[in-house]
């Protein structure tokens, strides 16, 4: 028979087998898709928060779960979209990748478009240059769309566009509370309108930006727009643009996006509603063509 002694000694030996036994079989089972837990010092929502520029958080021993479908996303109408508020939340990043290039961050974004006096009708006031000439009697309604837009096309297939503002002679923009007067220009060689730079704006390809933020002239790449409609056949656009324009109230992170026509300022606000907010990035070759 086995003494106590040697009972002892035997029980000893197998413990320790068994537990390496099970710790080998631990390591070897694989994790299952969906159960990692969503921690916010992972080194995905670390690298997230460098490109969207926010501090990465405290280090900590405890782990956050996010259980539930995320928020309804909020969608602004186009009388919101120059005077909604900004964008609260980063969006994520579209699956296109960005192989150079620097993002400049999350901007908010508006659009805005071309007005044709044809458009409109009924009571007319008079539509004044810089030095308080009448250019000609217009419907009021496409007053207060061009006062807002900066350049129209008139009936007589001119196009107007700003020349200053605080014109004591012009009718009050209702939008802005301004008094603008206009510059008639050629429309072979301006036939959407001058920006700020002096040179003819293009739809689609302008934008409107705080020259502060980005100086006149920068190419810039949106993500959110490369792959949108360009024209009536569906050619993709490739997401880039040019700051030619400035706005008054484009201040800050804020690019307004030049259509040219209402009918695609609908249809790209209801593909990236404004104020939802979109990436910006400058110094990337994918925009060398728009230099």
């Amino acid at each position: 028979m086995i003494g106590l002694r040697d009972a002892l000694c035997l029980l000893v030996a197998v413990v320790p087998l068994a537990c390496a036994t099970s710790g080998s079989r631990w390591m070897e089972e694989p994790l299952v898709a969906g159960e990692e837990p969503d921690s916010d010092d992972t080194p995905a929502h670390l690298a997230r928060a460098q490109l969207l520029d926010e501090p990465p958080p405290p280090a900590r021993s405890t782990t956050t779960v996010r259980i539930g479908p995320p928020p309804p996303k909020r969608e602004w109408t186009l009388e919101e979209s120059r005077q909604g508020p900004w964008p609260v939340a980063s969006l994520q990043l579209p699956g296109k990748a960005v192989p150079d290039g620097r993002l400049l961050g999350v901007f908010r974004n508006t659009y805005y478009d071309f007005p044709n006096e044809a458009d409109f009708d009924g009571e007319s006031v008079a539509l004044k240059d810089a030095s308080c000439n009448t250019i000609r009697m217009v419907p009021v309604e496409f007053h207060d769309a061009v006062c807002v837009q900066g350049s129209g096309t008139l009936s007589s297939g001119e196009t107007v566009s700003f020349a200053k503002r605080d014109c004591a002679c012009a009718r009050v923009c209702p939008r802005t509370e301004q008094r603008i007067c206009f510059d008639v220009l050629s429309r072979q060689q301006f036939p959407w309108g001058r920006g700020a730079m002096g040179k003819a704006i293009t739809p689609l390809l302008t934008v409107a930006v705080d020259s502060a933020v980005i100086p006149l002239g920068t190419p810039i790449y949106i993500p959110e727009f490369d792959g949108a409609p360009r024209d009536e056949a569906g050619t993709p656009h490739d997401g880039c643009f040019i700051a030619q324009d400035r706005g008054l109230r484009v201040k800050g992170k804020h690019v307004d996006v030049f259509t040219g026509q209402p009918a695609f300022t609908r249809l790209w606000n209801q593909r990236v509603p404004s104020n939802g907010g979109v990436h910006v990035y400058v110094g990337t070759s994918r925009c060398a063509r728009a230099n």
